[in-house]
C-alpha cells in the first residue's frame, strides 16, 4: 500500500470505530433504560394432585430450572459488549496503519497520542470485563472514549511528520506506552469513582444499599470502591515506572533528569495525588467518598497535564503537533 492508501484505510478505520462506539453507546443506554438490574424472581408453579397406586393422591411440582430469567437488558448490554470489541479491533487497526504510514511508534503528535489513548481505555475496559461482568460500566466508558476522539479527529488532527530530535529514541516506545496503558486505567477509576459518589449519595438517601432507579444496575458503592482501588492500584505502579523512564529519557535527549518543566511538574503532581489516594484507601475514614473524589482529582491532574501543557505552556514537552 501506498502511503496516501495506508493514510486512507487509518483514517477510515478510525472512523469506523467511532461509528461502532455510537452503536455500542445506544445499545448500553437501552439497556440501562429497560429497568433494574436484579432479576425477577422465578414463580413456581402450584402443587399438581395425581392418583398413586392404591388411589392415593400424590402431590407433585414439575422440575424446577436453576437458570434464570433473561434480566431485563440483558441482550442489549451484549450486543453493546459485541460492538465495544469490535470498535477496539477497528481502532487498533486505525493506530497500527497509523504508525505504518508514519514510518514510526504512532505517538509523535496530539491526534495520535489521543487514539492510542483512546485505545488504551477500551483495553482496560474490555480486559477487566473478561473476569467481571462490567457491563453495567459500558455506557460510561463509550461515552468519554467517543468524546475523546471526537476532539481528535476534529480538533487533534494532523498529517503524520517526521519527530522531533528529542523524540528520536527507544524511550519513546518504553515511556509512552507505559503512559497509554496508565491513561486507561485512570480513565476507568474515574468513572467507578464518579458513580460510586453518586451510587453512596443514592444510598443514603434511601437508607439502604439496595437501591431502587436507574443505578440498581450497578454494584453498590462499597464495590465500586474496591474496584477503583484494585484498577488505581495495577495503575500506579506503572504510572511511577512512567515517570522515572521520563527521567531516563530527559537525561538522554537534554542532559539532566528533572528539570521542573511544566509536564514533569504536572507528571509529579498527578503521582502524588494517586499515591494520596492509595494512602487514604488504608485510612479510616477515608476509604469512601473522600477517596474517590481524590482519584477523580488524579484524572483530572492527568489530562491537565496532557492537554495544558501540551496545548497552553512553554514546555520542552509540547508536541501537538497542532
Amino acid at each position: 500500500m501506498t502511503s496516501i492508501q495506508l493514510a486512507q484505510a487509518s483514517n477510515a478505520l478510525v472512523y469506523a470505530s467511532m461509528f461502532t462506539l455510537t452503536l455500542a453507546m445506544i445499545f448500553f443506554a437501552a439497556s440501562f433504560a429497560s429497568g433494574r438490574r436484579r432479576p425477577v424472581a422465578q414463580s413456581v408453579p402450584a402443587a399438581a394432585a395425581v392418583e398413586g397406586s392404591g388411589g392415593t393422591a400424590v402431590l407433585t411440582r414439575p422440575p424446577v430450572t436453576d437458570e434464570p430469567p433473561m434480566e431485563p437488558g440483558r441482550r442489549a448490554a451484549n450486543i453493546g459488549m459485541s460492538l465495544t470489541w469490535l470498535a477496539f479491533l477497528l481502532l487498533l487497526g486505525g493506530v497500527i496503519l497509523r504508525g505504518l504510514w508514519a514510518g514510526r511508534a504512532p505517538w509523535g503528535n496530539m491526534y495520535e497520542f489521543s487514539i492510542t489513548g483512546a485505545l488504551g481505555v477500551l483495553a482496560v475496559f474490555l480486559g477487566v470485563s473478561v473476569k467481571r461482568d462490567l457491563r453495567w460500566l459500558g455506557l460510561f466508558v463509550t461515552i468519554p472514549t467517543l468524546l475523546w476522539l471526537g476532539l481528535a479527529v476534529t480538533v487533534l488532527y494532523t498529517e503524520a511528520a517526521q519527530l522531533v530530535p528529542a523524540l528520536k529514541s527507544y524511550w519513546l516506545v518504553i515511556h509512552v506506552s507505559a503512559a497509554i496503558i496508565c491513561f486507561g486505567g485512570f480513565t476507568f477509576a474515574a468513572a467507578t469513582s464518579a458513580l460510586s459518589l453518586i451510587r453512596g449519595r443514592i444510598e443514603r438517601r434511601q437508607g439502604t444499599t439496595d437501591v431502587t432507579g436507574w443505578t440498581s444496575r450497578m454494584p453498590s458503592s462499597e464495590r465500586l470502591q474496591a474496584l477503583t482501588n484494585r484498577v488505581v492500584a495495577f495503575a500506579f505502579p506503572l504510572w511511577t515506572f512512567a515517570v522515572v523512564a521520563g527521567a531516563i529519557w530527559a537525561e538522554n535527549a537534554w542532559g539532566r533528569y528533572w528539570g521542573w518543566d511544566p509536564k514533569e511538574t504536572w507528571a509529579f503532581i498527578t503521582w502524588v495525588i494517586f499515591a494520596a489516594y492509595l494512602h487514604a484507601r488504608s485510612t479510616a475514614g477515608w476509604r469512601g467518598s473522600r477517596a474517590s473524589w481524590i482519584a477523580l482529582a488524579g484524572w483530572v491532574a492527568f489530562n491537565i497535564n496532557y492537554f495544558g501543557v501540551n496545548i497552553f505552556a512553554n514546555s520542552l514537552h509540547s508536541y501537538s503537533g497542532m
